[in-house]
């Protein structure tokens, strides 16, 4: 397998600056545009087997680490959505060419949904002609997050500024900042329609124990014009990492 290229990328238009590792491979389009997860990076098993397949099939892929995840530099404590939706976009511009097809896992089908909307005002993006979301964790920091805190937490957050949540997929915990809390409120979409200007599929395991299927399907409601396809796995997990998960990632990604 022939690597992809590694590349740095300074976003230094918001205080403190950072550099964001990205890997790109050449290829024809539409491309691949992955975005990780909270606390997850651009060498997972569904981003590599996603670069794998493009390697194969001669398409373009670009993968990157927000800052404080992975390869990418800059502190996670500092990350807020409007953050890593600042160094998704600047990635996007400066690596992408052609057609492309927005991967968003979790966290990063929340990005998906913000860049498709702020993409489509700049007349200088290559266009997205897809997208395909795992489990995406939509408003996570309000509805999946701060509405089912204990008030105990809440005000441990309001009062310190930061809580160290427990973690079901490693053994250190992960630092709950009020700055990802209070930016995640400017940043929300259920409360109103949801279009992309392009075709949406959705993959959810309906044994998510993060992000529930119902979120999902309260996240199709919104799309206003969008062809939208729901695809539900009854015994998937969040990750939806598993041979056969991966199978359905390809093929949803094909369809594109």
């Amino acid at each position: 397998m022939n690597e992809a290229r590694l590349a740095s990328l300074p976003v230094d238009s918001s205080s403190p600056k950072r550099t964001v590792a990205v890997r790109t491979r050449e290829g024809k389009s539409p491309g691949l545009f992955w975005l990780g997860g909270f606390k997850s990076d651009m060498k997972g098993t569904k981003a590599e087997a996603l670069d794998r397949w493009a390697e194969r099939e001669g398409r373009g892929c670009v993968r990157f680490d927000y800052s404080g995840h992975g390869e990418s530099g800059g502190a996670f404590t500092d990350g807020t959505i409007g953050r890593w939706l600042e160094e998704s976009l600047a990635v996007y511009l400066h690596f992408t060419r052609g057609a492309q097809v927005l991967i968003g896992s979790s966290m990063g089908g929340w990005l998906a949904l913000l860049m498709a909307r702020a993409l489509s005002e700049r007349a200088d993006a290559a266009p997205v002609a897809g997208m395909v979301l795992i489990a995406p964790a939509v408003d996570f920091t309000e509805e999946l997050m701060w509405k089912q805190f204990s008030e105990a937490t809440k005000r441990e957050i309001e009062q310190k500024g930061l809580w160290m949540r427990p973690s079901a997929y490693g053994e250190d915990p992960y630092p709950i900042t009020r700055a990802l809390i209070e930016d995640g409120r400017k940043h929300l979409l259920l409360g109103g329609l949801i279009e992309t200007r392009c075709p949406v599929h959705i993959l959810q395991g309906v044994e998510d124990p993060d992000v529930p299927w119902r979120h999902a399907v309260e996240l199709v409601s919104r799309f206003s014009r969008d062809d939208v396809v729901l695809t539900l796995i009854k015994d998937g997990d969040h990750r939806l990492s598993r041979p056969e998960d991966i199978e359905r990632l390809i093929s949803a990604v094909k369809e594109f």
